[in-house]
């Protein structure tokens, strides 16, 4: 039996619906990202131990704009 993902979403989903965000599955090998406005599809996928080092890439990016 196939266990459905355990998607969540962003605590900043913007206005309205909360549609305009991620959405992040944590799974025992990997932490999966999707676009919740289309959740079918591409998934970008990371092995655990490089989930936190990407975010920490991305909030440096934003920080030095």
């Amino acid at each position: 039996m196939i266990t459905p993902t355990p998607w969540k979403k962003s605590s900043f989903s913007g206005g309205g619906e909360g549609n305009d965000c991620v959405e992040v599955a944590d799974l025992d090998s990997h932490i999966s990202i999707r676009d919740s406005k289309a959740p079918a599809r591409a998934v970008l996928t990371f092995p655990t131990a490089a989930f936190t080092p990407f975010i920490e890439a991305l909030k440096e990016t934003y920080r030095t704009r």
